[in-house]
């Protein structure tokens, strides 16, 4: 696990929340990684219209731009969801958890929009992270 990320999941006044960290702070480089969409690496659409599949690519290809990067799971720490239902975020959670594995989760804001950039897709995902200051995940 990370030791240059803080994260605060109940700040003083504020519930605790099981789903997301109220406050993430740390020391490091800066990484953003673009709104990621469910396609593979061939660009075809995975699981049309479907959530569970959707997210669990979208989580695959969140990992392989941290990867590029030299980040991971554990550097993360805000996530930002666009979905085009909120009765998405059980499939989402589920696929987040999987990759997050026991790490301490980020920060994170889910968005209803009416539409993403093709209509098969239902959910996309950026993330902020902080590497050390090698670039090299801690």
């Amino acid at each position: 696990m990370s030791t240059h990320l803080t994260h605060v999941s109940a700040p003083e006044g504020l519930a605790p929340s099981p789903q997301y960290s109220h406050v993430v702070w740390g020391t490091g480089r800066f990484v953003a990684v673009s709104g990621q969409i469910a396609l593979d690496a061939s660009g075809a659409v995975v699981g049309a219209g479907d959530a569970v599949a959707q997210a669990r690519q979208v989580f695959e290809n969140l990992g392989r731009c941290l990867a590029s990067a030299g980040a991971g799971f554990e550097d993360v720490v805000k996530l930002t969801y666009f979905v085009t239902d909120m009765a998405h975020l059980p499939a989402i959670r589920e696929a987040r958890d999987a990759a997050f594995g026991r790490l301490p989760l980020p920060a994170s804001s889910a968005v209803q929009v009416t539409a993403l950039v093709r209509p098969e897709l239902v959910l996309e995902i950026e993330a902020f992270a902080l590497i050390s200051e090698d670039g090299e995940a801690a």
